[in-house]
């Protein structure tokens, strides 16, 4: 089972390309060298067959002598030697061909240099061991014919069918060999017929893509929303690029590479795409794992042209995405004895982003969401000199991303951007793109002609907790442990001083094996203290508490609580130095140092592990403390969900009343006052589930609870 909030985040990044064309007629299909070699072939084929006109229909002697010998249809007969035997062609009289017997059993000549394919010869064929023997048997054939009606025999030497000369043959099969072997060829060595880098010989060549003056990046700075930190960084490269005497003719020196670091969906291909536009100059993309093949070499083969394309079309840019694929820290988790194909490309591209002089205007830009797995030769001045933080945008920035996504969208006139913004804590841009066109297919379903805020909230209900399962059967009984335990998220989050204000319950089935869900209101901020995080655990906290103080027993719906509340107490106790046992260390390890020896004794180990189940019993009793003391309201807010299903702020300050805690909010000020609680449009923050019981299963088909 999974949590929301951490789902959310995982979103896979999506393709924002913003291009600029005119439309086109379709275009014709290109010629394909694969047809003229059929054409040859299938010609080297027929050729033998169209050039000879056959021996026609083979009969033997005793047809040929009743049926056309005799009958004094024959015009003559020529022989010729065929390996061991002779063969004798007829040829029928013209004025005879029409009778019934030679219109039905005659053969056409088949020849293309033969016109008159109806009247030539021969029709019919036989054979005979012998000239000598063939002779004698026709003349005993006509010896009652008179001497001047005599059919004459002739016999033509080296008369052979074209298909018999074995010389022919052999001419054809040794043309036929060579153009297949150069066909074979010609594909293999990267020719007419394929891309570079996609056959066997061209297999060590780049596979970056060129956008240059006729596949120009129309992407500008102006497209790029809420990134102005970021865009500042970039600017100067830009601006060397275009000016690059302005800065060599001081003396300066402008960085040979920028890594654009951020989370999946923040915008880095898109700022890349935009510097690329910007400057007006060729632009390589490629991917870090474009470099990988399964060939012992390949990718440093492939960097070397990557760098030999580029200084022929500098000054460019080399963007490099996803670079963690290939720039990993070396000697980790190496296999004893093998040889690592992907050492070999980073230590590749090391020489070359240090080879090449400063002022030959190639720029190496890189993104990835990986920084701490990088290899830190590879970040060292002189390579990546600079590292371009992209965080997800903070308020104002989602409202800048929020205006760019909503011009092509037909709006109502009561969206704002400004409250979307604020419904929408922690969404990235590709998130933020994802509720937009999501709103629209909302919209476009329910037939309207304008997509409306009401659109928007469901699909921030959509992005955030999943797709909403109408048609789910759930048991009253279910149906009512789900109730209270967001009503046991709901009190603590209402009467906790540090806890994030609630704005939204709801236990409606959403997502893959959610059946319900509470929205707070979190403030943007960096630094957290202690109680902020005990109350946050406390509100996590609050539905198991719940069930075993409605119920007496406990289910498998406090799930994914667990795990953040479990996640949150480690953090505290060996990383933040928040516990006084353990004292103020930090066992911090990002790079995944300590994956095989801790930097801890045992004793130590030990001594975490109580303390961490000290400090959750400790928030457990806290919790069932403050459920206990306010039953009464968990009760109203349990019977109002199984009611009403959904329930608003307004709703909770009815049955509740006022929150004891008057601190506002930075989007309180941010939308001008109580708009942004508003309950008909202020559905935010980040969901916390509660999972089906039936989902979580272990290694068996049986529910496990």
């Amino acid at each position: 089972m999974k949590d929301i909030k951490d789902s959310k985040s995982e979103n896979p990044r999506p393709i924002r390309k913003i291009v600029n064309k005119k439309p086109s007629s379709p275009k014709p299909p290109k010629f394909n060298i694969m047809w003229l070699y059929g054409i040859v072939i299938l010609a080297f084929l027929l050729i033998p067959t169209l050039m000879t006109g056959g021996t026609g229909k083979l009969v033997n002697f005793q047809e040929f002598e009743a049926n056309m010998l005799r009958t004094g249809d024959v015009e003559k007969i020529v022989a010729y030697k065929n390996g061991d035997l002779v063969v004798a062609e007829v040829y029928i009289k013209k004025s005879s061909l029409s009778k019934p017997y030679f219109a039905n059993n005659a053969q056409k000549d088949k020849s293309i240099f033969n016109s008159n394919t109806s009247n030539s010869g021969p029709q019919f064929s036989f054979t005979d061991a012998t000239y000598e023997s063939l002779k004698k048997s026709i003349a005993d054939a006509q010896k009652d014919v008179p001497d001047d009606q005599k059919v004459p025999v002739t016999f033509e030497q080296g008369h052979e069918s074209l298909l018999s000369n074995w010389l022919v043959q052999g001419v054809i099969m040794v043309v036929l060999f060579a153009g297949v072997w150069i066909f074979i060829m010609r594909r293999m060595s990267g020719g007419s017929g394929g891309g570079p880098g996609g056959q066997i010989f061209n297999i060590g060549k780049s596979k970056a893509t060129l956008f240059d003056k006729e596949a120009q990046v129309t992407v500008t700075f102006n497209d790029v929303a809420g990134l102005e930190e970021a865009k500042q960084e970039v600017m100067e490269i830009v601006d060397f690029l275009k000016n690059p005497k302005k800065y060599t003719n001081l003396g300066g020196k402008i960085p040979k590479g920028a890594l654009l670091v951020g989370s999946p969906g923040t915008g880095k291909t898109l700022l890349a795409k935009a510097v690329a536009g910007e400057a007006q100059v060729p632009f390589f993309s490629l991917s870090g794992s474009d470099f990988v093949e399964m060939f012992v070499g390949v990718g440093a083969s492939r960097v070397r042209d990557l760098f030999r394309q580029a200084k022929d079309k500098a000054p460019c840019i080399i963007f490099i995405d996803e670079i963690d694929a290939i720039g990993r820290a070396r000697g980790k988790n190496n296999i004893v004895g093998g040889n690592d194909e992907r050492e070999n490309t980073l230590n590749q591209l090391l020489v070359e982003m240090d080879g090449f002089g400063t002022d030959s205007g190639i720029i190496i830009l890189a993104a990835t969401n990986r920084p701490d797995v990088l290899d830190s030769a590879l970040l060292r001045p002189g390579r990546f000199d600079r590292q371009v933080s992209i965080d997800k945008p903070d308020l104002i920035g989602r409202e800048q991303i929020f205006k760019v996504h909503l011009k092509p969208i037909k709006l109502s006139d009561g969206v704002d951007a400004k409250k979307l913004s604020a419904q929408t804590p922690g969404f990235a841009g590709a998130e933020i793109a994802n509720v937009c066109n999501e709103a629209a297919l909302i919209a476009a379903r329910k037939n309207k002609e304008s997509v409306d805020m009401t659109d928007f909230q469901d699909a921030i209900d959509r992005v955030i907790g999943g797709l909403e399962k109408k048609n789910k059967i759930i048991s009253p009984e279910e149906k009512r442990i789900v109730a209270y335990h967001e009503a046991g998220h709901a009190i603590a989050g209402w009467f906790l001083e540090h806890a994030d204000p609630l704005v939204k319950v709801s236990i409606v089935p959403r997502g893959v094996a959610a059946l319900g869900y509470a929205q707070y209101l979190p403030k943007e901020q960096f630094l957290y203290t202690t109680e902020q995080l005990l109350d946050e655990m406390s509100v996590s906290m609050g539905g198991r508490v719940a069930e075993d103080i409605v119920f007496g027993r406990i289910s498998t719906g406090a799930l994914s609580d667990l795990e953040r509340i479990t996640k949150l107490a480690y953090a505290m106790t060996k990383i933040y130095g928040m516990n006084t046992s353990v004292g103020n260390v930090s066992f911090y390890d990002p790079q995944g140092e300590y994956q095989f020896n801790k930097p801890y004794s045992d004793t130590t180990a030990e001594m975490i592990d109580n303390e961490v189940r000290k400090l959750v019993d400790e928030v457990y009793q806290k919790t069932k403390v403050l459920l206990i003391e306010k039953r009464a309201g968990l009760e109203s807010i349990a019977q109002k969900l199984l009611e009403k299903e959904v329930l608003f702020q307004s709703d909770l300050e009815e049955i509740l009343g006022k929150r004891p805690f008057d601190e506002r909010t930075t989007y309180d000020k941010f939308v001008n006052g109580e708009a942004a609680l508003n309950p008909d449009v202020d559905n935010n923050a980040i969901p916390e589930t509660v999972t089906n019981p039936e989902v979580t299963r272990v290694d068996s088909e049986d529910p496990k609870f």
